[in-house]
């Protein structure tokens, strides 16, 4: 699946704004996406860093029209925790010499307010 397929829209609420301090951002995601392929689209989406993501199975609501009940379709939930301090990596490479990796990751995603 594409990243724009797995991420399906941004969910702002009081609760999900009080947890963007903590770099908590919620996300209305594909039914059949896994914690892995969601991880990977808001890191190629957003370019942050993931640490890490919680999903849950949100099952839909009884409504009634007139005199016919239904149901609101089921959805997945999805709650990704970002890196708020991304740092440069070290690592020895070969010969014993220290080699640092600078990746260029934000530490927040701007565009999610805008939705």
């Amino acid at each position: 699946m594409l990243p724009e397929e797995i991420i399906i829209k941004p969910i702002v609420t009081e609760k999900s704004n009080d947890a963007l301090q903590e770099g908590k951002y919620t996300f209305k995601v594909n039914k059949k996406a896994t914690k892995v392929e969601i991880a990977k689209a808001v890191e190629k989406l957003f370019e942050v860093k993931v640490l890490k993501v919680n999903t849950m199975n949100v099952s839909g609501k009884k409504r009634r029209v007139r005199y016919e009940t239904g149901k609101t379709p089921d959805w997945k939930k999805a709650i990704v925790t970002i890196d708020t301090n991304p740092s440069d990596k070290t690592y020895l490479a070969k010969g014993g010499k220290e080699t640092k990796i600078s990746k260029k990751y934000k530490d927040s995603i701007e565009e999610f307010m805008g939705a």
